[in-house]
């Protein structure tokens, strides 16, 4: 029986040979065997770079630090039990909830404030800059301005000179009387004569380990004179350059020390005080015969040195501060990019419907922003997860067991002085395991945007 052919075209429900296999590719229109052999180097370089050293280090997590003994979760049991691992995961907790958050604020200060200035895009092209800086740049530089002399480091020049306008240094720190004299010193730093003052009796004050710089330009000492109805005397550096002298007496050519204050004490009260002149001299009223001399403890207290920056207590705080200074730039540029494609429309209606600016910027300008700012704040928590090399060279060593972070713990017990890569690994794992909900958060982020 012989096939008719009709000549009548397939009907709806038929799918031609030609397009059944145009059918089998993918949606961008390529066979899967063609787009697998294009993803397999990539695929072969992100295997060999992050699955299997998760993997290897996932199993090296398991074992002691020679690396043959199985302890199971032992070296988590450390990670958690471990002093300095607790106080490295207490100060990622604070990187994480403060370094990000300021560096935003910040940005999103900037960005806002420089968008209708001239000089805008000078001032951020300045705020962005350290991002050119290296990490180990920056915290040379940084280790520098934390110094504690304020002769060199930066943030104490700063610091004591706020402090020196309002409270006036000692004129004479570390200076003091000459042993087995007349003066005693007490537990406040203060000190006190054996003897009392007397009319007419001149009392001689001789004061040693005056610094050079605090004599400079002095005058030469002089006697005090005797006056009738009052307490002379005077205070002097009882020193001579090259020696000799006689302890005890103004010699020629030592010098005088103004400016320092002397009291008379009755019976725990005083009763008269003075400042010495600029030839050391000083005059009491009569009120002060009988009683006893008191140079008071602020005419020697040492100079206010600022703040200990890289101590145990600030050292953290001082190296976040750093960090801001480096990625407020990164914050600001991509906070400004977001904000230059926000509707203008939307923020002069909220202007003609009788908003302030600070209401435009609360209720109009943030909410959206906050798409960027959310990639801002994702972008920055997980740098700050891995902080590591700023921390190690700003950090010195007294303070760097206070300033410690996971990922410098991570590298001490892998490779430093007792190694326990054991550990390391472990330490490794839950780094890892901090960062993934922050990776999920902003792969889920990224889906939402690509819907809209």
């Amino acid at each position: 029986m012989s096939s008719v052919t009709t000549g009548v075209p397939p009907g709806p429900g038929t799918v031609p040979p030609a397009r059944e296999r145009r059918g089998r590719r993918t949606v961008l229109g390529t066979r899967p065997w063609v787009a697998a052999l294009f993803l397999l180097p990539a695929l072969a370089l992100l295997g060999a770079l992050v699955v299997y050293p998760i993997g290897w280090s996932v199993h090296r997590s398991l074992f002691d630090a020679s690396g043959d003994g199985f302890v199971g979760l032992d070296n988590y049991h450390e990670v958690f039990s471990d002093d300095r691992i607790r106080t490295a995961l207490k100060n990622n907790v604070i990187w994480v909830v403060v370094a990000p958050s300021i560096a935003t604020v910040l940005g999103l200060i900037f960005a806002v404030l420089t968008e209708r200035v001239r000089w805008g895009t000078a001032f951020k092209m300045i705020v962005f800059m350290p991002m050119a800086i290296s990490m180990l740049a920056a915290g040379i530089i940084f280790r520098l301005v934390y110094e504690q002399d304020p002769d060199r480091g930066v943030a104490n020049a700063v610091w004591v000179g706020i402090h020196d306008t309002f409270s006036d240094p000692a004129p004479y720190p570390g200076a003091r009387p000459r042993p087995n004299g007349d003066l005693t010193a007490a537990s406040d730093g203060s000190f006190t004569s054996k003897s009392v003052l007397r009319q007419g009796s001149p009392t001689a004050v001789p004061l040693v380990a005056v610094k050079p710089e605090d004599a400079k330009g002095a005058r030469d000492a002089v006697p005090a004179r005797p006056e009738p109805g009052k307490v002379t005397g005077t205070v002097w550096l009882d020193f001579v350059r090259g020696g000799g002298g006689t302890p005890g007496r103004i010699d020629p050519g030592e010098k005088a020390l103004s400016g320092i204050t002397v009291r008379a004490v009755k019976d725990g009260r005083t009763v008269a005080s003075a400042t010495t002149a600029a030839d050391g001299t000083f005059t009491l009223p009569a009120q002060a015969d009988g009683a006893r001399l008191l140079l008071p403890a602020d005419n020697f207290a040492e100079r206010y040195r600022g703040a200990e920056w890289l101590g145990p207590t600030l050292v953290t705080p001082s190296i976040i501060g750093a960090y801001i200074w480096m990625w407020a730039g990164f914050a600001m540029v991509l906070i400004a990019a977001g904000l230059a494609g926000v509707p203008r429309e939307l923020l002069e209606a909220a202007r003609v419907d009788g908003a302030n600016e600070w209401q435009v910027f609360r209720r109009v300008t943030v909410p959206l922003l906050a798409p960027v700012l959310g990639v801002v704040v994702i972008t920055l928590v997980i740098n700050v997860l891995k902080i590591f090399d700023l921390v190690y060279i700003i950090a010195p060593g007294s303070s760097l067991p206070d300033a410690n972070v996971l990922a410098l713990q991570l590298y001490q017990s892998s490779f430093g002085t007792a190694v326990n890569q054991g550990l390391g690994s472990a330490i490794a794992v839950l780094l890892l395991l901090l960062v993934l909900p922050v990776v999920i958060v902003n792969i889920r982020r990224m889906r939402k945007e690509r819907r809209r």
